[in-house]
C-alpha cells in the first residue's frame, strides 16, 4: 500500500525532560528495610516529554523542529545529543543556567515498575531567551505545515511566549494543536486544537465531574476561542467537540492489554499532527490516533509507533470496519 504520510516540516514545542529506565530483577527483601532489592542489568535514555512527541513524529517520517529548553548539566545534554543523533533539528533548544533538565528515573523489574524518582524544579522561562526565541519564531516556521505543543507545565510555555507562537503560526495559516497540563487554558487561546484527557478537561472547565461532558466541552471552547476540543477518554476512546458540529465519539477498536500508559498522550499528539501537517481529515487522524495509542499502552515505556506499523494497523482496521 501507498504511505499514509509524505514527509512534512513539523515544529514540536514544549518541555522537554529525560526518561531514564532502570532494569533489572528482584529475588530478596533488603534486612535493612522492608523494600525490594532490585539487582540492575540494564540502564537506557529516553527523551521523554516533548521528546517523546519529537522521535514517534521522526518514526512516522516527519521532518521535525524542536523548540524547547534544557539546563547547563550533563542529562540535558545527553537528551539534546539524543535527539540530534535520531535526526532533529535542535537549533531551537535553548539552554538556561540555573535551570534543571527534569529527569524521570523509572526502576523496573519483570516488566513492572517499582518506583519512579523526579528530578526537577519547575521555573519559567528565562526573559531573555524567550525573547531570543520569539526573535526566531519567523525563521522557524517558515515552510512549517503544523506546530504541535506539548505543555508539561515545566515553565518553559509561558503565556507571552504561548501568545506569540500561536499568533505568527496562525497568520501563516499554520495549524497549532495543544497538549495541555495547565489547566488554565486560555493560555492556549486562538490554537486550532487543544487535547486534553477527560480528567484535564473537567478540571479546566472547573465543572462538576456530574456534569456532561459536552457541557464541559462548550465552555472550554467559549473560553478559549479554539477551533476543536479533542478530547482523550482511555477505554472510551477519543471525543472531538466543535463550535459548527455536533459531538463525534471515536471508540477504540478492541480493548488492549494495558502495560504501561507512559507517554500514550505523545503518541496521539504525534500522529495528529502527522496527519493535519498531510493535509488529512481530522476524523481520519483521530482513527490512526486511536490505533497509534493502542500499540503504545501494550509496551514498557515512551514507545514509539513507526509508519510501517500503522499502516499495517490501519489497513487491519479498514477491512475490519468492510466487514461489519
Amino acid at each position: 500500500m501507498s504511505s499514509l504520510f509524505e514527509k512534512r516540516k513539523v515544529v514540536v514545542v514544549g518541555d522537554l525532560m529525560l526518561d531514564v529506565y532502570t532494569m533489572g530483577v528482584v529475588k530478596r527483601i533488603s534486612p535493612e528495610a522492608p523494600v525490594a532489592i532490585l539487582r540492575v542489568d540494564e540502564e537506557s535514555e529516553r527523551p521523554g516529554g516533548s521528546g517523546n512527541a519529537m522521535l514517534n513524529l521522526c518514526s512516522l517520517g516527519m521532518e521535525v523542529i524542536a523548540i524547547g529548553r534544557i539546563g547547563d548539566d550533563l542529562y540535558g545534554r545527553h537528551l539534546k545529543g539524543i535527539l540530534f543523533e535520531e535526526g532533529v533539528d535542535t537549533q531551537g533548544i535553548v539552554t538556561q543556567e540555573g535551570f534543571q533538565t527534569p529527569v524521570k528515573k523509572r526502576m523496573i523489574a519483570d516488566n513492572q515498575q517499582l518506583l519512579r524518582v523526579d528530578y526537577e524544579k519547575p521555573q519559567p522561562l528565562d526573559s531573555a531567551l524567550e525573547k531570543e526565541l520569539i526573535a526566531q519564531l519567523s525563521e522557524i516556521l517558515e515552510g512549517a505545515s503544523v506546530v504541535a505543543i506539548s505543555d508539561y507545565a515545566k515553565g518553559f510555555l509561558t503565556s507571552s511566549f504561548l501568545a506569540s507562537l500561536i499568533e505568527m503560526a496562525n497568520e501563516r495559516s499554520i495549524p497549532t494543536i495543544v497538549d495541555p497540563k495547565d489547566l488554565d487554558f486560555t493560555k492556549y487561546q486562538g490554537a486550532t486544537l487543544i487535547k486534553p484527557n477527560q480528567s484535564e478537561a473537567y478540571g479546566a472547565s472547573r465543572l462538576a465531574l456530574y456534569e456532561p461532558l459536552n457541557n464541559v466541552a462548550a465552555k472550554l471552547l467559549k473560553e478559549t476561542a479554539i477551533e476543536t476540543l479533542m478530547v482523550t477518554r482511555s477505554k472510551e476512546g477519543i471525543s472531538l467537540f466543535s463550535r459548527t458540529a455536533p459531538q463525534q465519539d471515536f471508540p477504540v477498536s478492541h480493548v488492549h492489554e494495558v502495560k504501561d500508559v507512559t507517554g500514550a498522550g505523545d503518541t496521539v499528539l504525534a500522529v495528529i499532527s502527522a496527519a493535519l501537517a498531510n493535509q488529512m481529515t481530522l476524523e481520519k487522524g483521530v482513527r490512526l490516533a486511536n490505533l497509534a495509542a493502542g500499540m503504545a499502552i501494550e509496551r514498557l515505556g515512551c514507545a514509539r509507533i513507526s509508519l510501517a506499523e500503522l499502516e499495517r494497523a490501519f489497513q487491519i482496521s479498514s477491512q475490519v470496519e468492510m466487514l461489519r
